[in-house]
């Protein structure tokens, strides 16, 4: 469905938002103080990057360190802001369930079912009817960051607008929706979606993050879409669009290098509950070390066998490394053994196998 540039300024009036060169602002902004928001996290996709192991358990629940990933993903606000967490998710649904109804959480978790892929936007539009109403925040369920969200949200009210980007810069904006961003301002003027280099606006790109008033549905294709390429371009070039720079950490985890990149970050900010550290790899409890570790971690339980040596790894927990074992830059998964002698680099073992 095309939107006319007219359509969108009467979609943002109707909605009670001034169209100016400031951008968009509501004549009745709520704030945040003294009560919690929504959190929105993408989960729709299978993890296909991280077979075997998300064969048998979906990417959100994948241990990193002493918790699931999507615990981590949902550290970027402090538990005395979510009021309730919506995990949009097409693939392992009644194990997330299962997951979320054991463990005892500060937050209302709800999985919100994807019968068929919708993209960013549709998975966003099928949350509607669960949010509660007011501000929310968008996250990509694979995503560890440094980012304060409170911040972001103070931003947000402050500077007017429909939605908030977080932004990060990087070397190669290629593979990201980039963001011609007005310091000045706060503004994204344009917003492009995977440009090749030589045209990129900036080297900002979108870090996964959003602040989404409600107004954003108006403004949203019927059906599956992608919020990026089909909202965000045309809502940019009515002054809409806030960006939210920020520095610190930024780890898409969705890939068996970014996902040790991920568990060593959360070592790093001590993301963990049990356990401890030694060096720069953190030991789950009943775990064994009869041999050398580096930037690794080791689950509850797991063993590493004398004379191994276990560098940027993840070992998930119950895995046993034999004797005399070389383990780069590897995923173990839960229960697996690995016979002594094995030299392994850059592999995925699956859960309870042999390699």
């Amino acid at each position: 469905m095309f939107i006319s540039r007219a359509q969108w300024r009467g979609d943002l009036e109707r909605c009670g938002w001034q169209v100016c060169e400031g951008g968009p602002r509501s004549d009745e902004r709520g704030s945040h103080a003294g009560r919690g928001v929504d959190v929105v996290v993408l989960a729709g996709g299978f993890g296909t990057r991280l077979k075997p192991w998300t064969e048998s358990s979906p990417k959100p629940l994948l241990p990193i360190l002493d918790r699931s990933m999507i615990e981590h993903v949902v550290d970027v606000l402090p538990d005395t802001l979510v009021d309730r967490v919506l995990i949009a998710a097409g693939y392992g649904i009644e194990k997330m369930r299962e997951h979320f109804e054991s463990i005892d959480l500060p937050y209302e978790v709800l999985i919100v079912e994807e019968t068929d892929p919708l993209g960013t936007g549709g998975a966003i539009a099928n949350c509607r009817e669960h949010l509660s109403g007011g501000a929310f925040c968008v996250i990509n369920g694979d995503l560890i960051t440094s980012l304060r969200v409170e911040e972001m949200l103070d931003f947000h009210e402050s500077n007017g607008g429909i939605a908030t980007i977080a932004l990060w810069e990087v070397e190669d904006p290629s593979r990201f929706g980039v963001a011609d961003y007005k310091q000045e301002t706060g503004k994204i003027m344009r917003f492009q979606e995977k440009p090749s280099i030589e045209e990129a606006y900036s080297n900002l790109i979108n870090a996964g993050t959003y602040i989404l008033e409600p107004e954003i549905f108006k403004l949203m294709p019927e059906g599956a879409h992608s919020i990026e390429r089909d909202v965000y371009e045309d809502l940019a070039a009515t002054g809409g669009l806030n960006g939210f720079p920020y520095d610190g950490w930024f780890v898409d985890a969705g890939t068996p290098a970014s996902f040790v990149e991920a568990s060593q970050v959360c070592i790093s900010a001590e993301s963990f509950s049990s356990g401890s550290v030694e060096g720069d790899s953190w030991f789950g409890d009943g775990s064994t070390n009869n041999g050398e570790v580096f930037s690794s971690t080791i689950g509850s339980g797991a063993c590493i066998g004398e004379g191994s040596l276990v560098r940027d790894s993840v070992v998930l927990e119950g895995a046993d490394i034999g004797p005399n074992c070389n383990i780069e830059g590897c995923l173990i998964g839960m229960g697996a053994r690995i016979p002594g002698g094995s030299d392994l680099q850059s592999q995925i073992v699956d859960h309870n196998s042999e390699a």
